[in-house]
């Protein structure tokens, strides 16, 4: 999936406000000097609003992405760009990559 690449200070996240930061940074690949995420990288989140059980079945905690670049690798893995999907867990909602540099763009 085409985009702009995601590093470790790209604003990222849950439909319900909560930020979503990953867990391992990719230092191989820099983008604007900031290391890029790979797509294996799970992310946590903090400050979800979605209630609790028994009202909904929030708030989100943890995110895994499920696509990235097609094209371009980084030791042998995709990288993360704006475009590409997460799921969060335990909600199903997805992330969203809100900002990030604009400068780098892959497949």
């Amino acid at each position: 999936m085409p985009g702009f690449l995601l590093s470790v200070l790209s604003q990222v996240q849950c439909l319900h406000g909560g930020q979503a930061k990953p867990t391992v940074p990719n230092p191989r690949v820099l983008v604007s000097g900031q290391p890029t995420v790979l797509m294996t990288s799970p992310y946590v989140i903090a400050g979800c609003t979605f209630p609790p059980p028994p009202t909904a079945n929030g708030p989100c905690v943890t995110a895994q992405w499920t696509s990235g670049t097609v094209r371009v690798l980084s030791s042998g893995q995709p990288l993360l760009v704006q475009l590409g999907l997460a799921i969060c867990a335990p909600t199903g909602t997805p992330l969203l990559a809100i900002a990030t540099q604009p400068r780098v763009s892959a497949i």
